[in-house]
């Protein structure tokens, strides 16, 4: 069995080992490629720095991209007694190498290690999560324009209240994630800083070039403090998670619309045959469970900011265990919004909108303010006219008018589509996401 990286002459109670170990050595997996592209960096600056020679950096180099590609492909395994994948990378270079993969640990800690590998791996789900963002949002968008004729009733306090379409309808829902990206773009600034170099949260007597590796690594910064670098843990995945969580309640009220309006009561749209279950005894039942297992999914997710807040909420400065914890709930989570971003945009992309709701004599009267402000542009009071179609309506002689003029900005008539475009688009490409992939790209180079 392997040796700790920091065992000595005593060995670990193993009930305690698997209570303070965890998940973390399954979780860890998700972290290889991402713990193999800051050793890339780390060995390339200790190069500079005459820690390595040219050629111990060389052989180093070949052989963490041998790593790189294990990982990438699902063949990466942490063995039983290793405790993390650090010690599993140095462990495979320490055999391979011998003395040279035991220098890669110079100036370095496996705070700061599993800090960057944080940091590279959220920076990746990031983009995947805005990219599947924009995908909904481009669906949305889509429907949108084709529906905008298409009335139907809005609702205040469920009942019945004025008109409203599916051009806003499904609008509303786009410009809902054009302000969720803005969480994201700052999610992803705050986790795209640099915190390799502060070590153990206090620096390193070695001269490191710590500039060096953040330009390596495709950061925009880097976390300067080294008391910061490691206090910053738990508060960047609370805020990512505020992120993920805005997402989330998004889709969650949207899988609500969806569930109610498919429902025999509404009927206002109808879902895909394929994304629909039955009953084992009523026949005729087409149940939209992927919405509703989408919107319990969704308000758990709302909830990892509050997990995350209690797991960190008494910790002075430093590095403590709990930090460890926090991995069980972030790292599944992006995985989780990813594949409910991919079911809303697959259904959003399929589903029939109902153009005949007017015909129904129950929505008769959403048109009331339709009449009431036809009247007061006429010139009757407005105050007059609201009572005069009131009573119309209760002694039962109201006849709407259900012709629509609405013009100004946001309204049926004037959806905006293209703003919130421009909007949802200069959020997500002032994130340059190509700066962070052009810099890995570079250092898988061999």
């Amino acid at each position: 069995m392997a040796k700790k990286l920091w065992e000595k002459n005593i060995d670990v109670n193993p009930e305690i080992e698997r209570f303070t170990v965890g998940k973390d050595r399954e979780l860890d997996l998700m972290l290889a490629p991402y713990d193999v592209l800051g050793s890339l960096a780390h060995s390339t600056m200790l190069e500079s720095i005459g820690m390595l020679t040219a050629e111990e950096m060389q052989e180093l180099h070949g052989e963490l991209r041998n790593i790189y590609t294990v990982a990438r492909e699902g063949n990466f395994t942490i063995e039983e007694g290793v405790e993390d994948v650090h010690s599993q990378v140095e462990l495979m270079l320490t055999r391979k190498l011998g003395d040279i993969g035991k220098k890669i640990h110079s100036g370095r800690s496996r705070n700061d290690q599993v800090l960057v590998d944080l940091k590279l791996f959220t920076r990746h789900e990031l983009q995947e999560i805005c990219e599947a963002v924009v995908a909904l949002f481009d669906a949305l968008q889509q429907q949108s324009e084709k529906h905008k004729e298409v009335l139907i009733p809005g609702y205040t306090h469920l009942q019945v209240a004025m008109p409203s379409s599916f051009g806003l309808w499904f609008g509303a829902y786009a410009e809902s994630l054009a302000d969720d990206m803005l969480f994201l773009q700052a999610a992803y600034k705050m986790c795209n800083r640099n915190p390799l170099g502060s070590a153990a949260g206090y620096g390193s007597s070695f001269p490191l070039n710590r500039t060096m590796t953040t330009e390596l690594l495709g950061f925009d910064s880097m976390n300067y403090n080294v008391v910061y670098a490691q206090m910053g843990r738990g508060k960047c995945e609370k805020n990512i998670a505020f992120a993920l969580a805005s997402v989330a309640g998004t889709l969650s009220k949207m899988a609500f619309d969806a569930c109610m309006f498919n429902s025999q009561n509404f009927g206002f749209v109808k879902l895909p045959a394929e994304c629909t279950t039955g009953s084992s005894i009523m026949p005729h039942k087409k149940n939209p469970d992927v919405f509703e297992i989408m919107r319990a999914k969704c308000n758990r997710l709302q909830a990892l900011p509050m997990d995350i807040t209690m797991i960190m909420n008494n910790l002075p400065s430093g590095y403590f265990r709990d930090l460890q914890v926090i991995k069980e709930l972030f790292l599944p989570a992006f995985a989780e919004l990813k594949d409910c971003l991919a079911m809303a945009t697959y259904i959003i992309e399929r589903i029939e909108v109902n153009k005949e709701i007017l015909n129904d004599s129950r929505y008769d009267a959403m048109f009331s303010v339709e009449e009431v402000n036809r009247l007061a542009t006429e010139g009757m009071p407005f105050r007059d006219a609201y009572k005069k179609v009131g009573l119309d309506i209760e002694a039962g002689t109201f006849v709407p008018n259900k012709e629509v003029h609405h013009t100004h900005e946001g309204s049926i008539g004037n959806l905006c589509t293209e703003e919130i475009r421009k909007t949802m688009y200069s959020i997500y490409e002032a994130m340059n996401f190509d700066k962070a992939r052009n810099a890995e790209e570079a250092l898988l180079k061999a």
